[in-house]
């Protein structure tokens, strides 16, 4: 192993460990609030939960491998590990940009509920949380299966030359018309999606700053969930913010390595790093901003309240 392959594996080692670690805790969070104070829990915290599960499954499928990769593990250049590996990354990352989506407009929603022409649509999307989590994981399961096909194992180490999707695989050239168009279909749809999170943030951002407005001139009671909502809002504004981030980095990374003549061990590890790094930033700018974490600690107090300790005596 070259010094260069063992500084590359350390360095994802500590992605892999940051970002698992925090979208773990996160999950576990969650589902011990939605256990404990059922009745406590937002439609916006469901969608949460599931951004951290396909986070957790990005990190996996894309970081590990390189680490494994950089080890020089052989099982990942067979053919149908490839494929296999190439092909579960791919659909985390069609559900990634379909949950932040559906993140942004359900928000940008709740946000302008109290407009008249909203208040019908906010009661409606709540109840399609659920179907929608249904429908983007069997559109991106059978969407990437086409793609699978121009993917294979490198099983030569010392192959130079060659434009490398992964340190491990290989993408022959697109032969078949059938896989270009799904991957300008693919192209389409991710540019409009982004488009989609842009105008919505452009939405919440208008509607909080016209609140900030109207609150510093009319001094009136404030709804209890405002603050709450208000949080909720900025948190998915830095979270639509650092996923437009590093998708467009991402993209130029790898758009530039599809056309660059000759290997670039760096560019593949800046292209992994980027294409990891909102799963591993986007828990903690979550517990950064909401309750969970006190509600936590308040109800796990409460819980050792329970038994006879000293300091549970009022």
């Amino acid at each position: 192993m070259f010094p260069s392959d063992l500084i590359s594996a350390f360095f994802l080692l500590s992605e892999v460990s940051i970002g698992l670690m925090g979208n773990s805790l996160l999950s576990m969070l969650y589902i011990h609030a939605f256990l404990s104070q059922p009745h406590l829990k937002k439609p916006v915290d469901t969608i949460f939960t599931h951004l951290t599960l396909v986070n957790i499954l990005s990190i996996v499928f894309r970081l590990i491998p390189d680490v494994m990769a950089s080890f020089a593990v052989r099982i990942l250049f067979h053919d149908a590990v490839c494929k296999a590996v190439l092909y579960a990354y791919s659909v985390t990352r069609g559900l990634s940009i379909c949950t932040v989506l559906l993140l942004s407009a359900f928000q940008a929603t709740t946000v302008g509920s109290n407009l008249r022409k909203w208040a019908w649509l906010k009661s409606k999307l709540e109840s399609c949380i659920f179907p929608s989590f249904f429908f983007i994981w069997i559109i991106n399961t059978f969407l990437y299966i086409p793609m699978v096909e121009n993917i294979k194992g490198q099983i030569n180490f010392t192959l130079v030359g060659s434009r490398n999707s992964q340190t491990y695989c290989r993408s022959n050239q697109v032969r078949h018309h059938t896989t270009m168009s799904l991957v300008t279909a693919l192209m389409i749809r991710d540019i409009l999606f982004v488009f989609i999170m842009m105008w919505t943030s452009l939405y919440m951002v208008t509607l909080l700053f016209r609140h900030n407005r109207r609150t510093q001139h009319v001094h009136s009671s404030i709804s209890p969930q405002a603050p709450s909502e208000k949080k909720a809002t900025h948190s998915i504004l830095l979270l639509v913010g650092f996923f437009m981030f590093f998708y467009c980095a991402n993209t130029f990374v790898t758009l530039y390595l599809l056309y660059r003549p000759k290997n670039s061990p760096v560019l593949h590890l800046i292209s992994g790093v980027l294409s990891s790094g909102y799963p591993t930033v986007c828990p903690y700018v979550l517990m950064n901003n909401r309750k969970i974490i006190s509600k936590f600690i308040s109800s796990f107090s409460n819980l050792k309240c329970i038994f006879p300790t000293r300091g549970c005596h009022g």
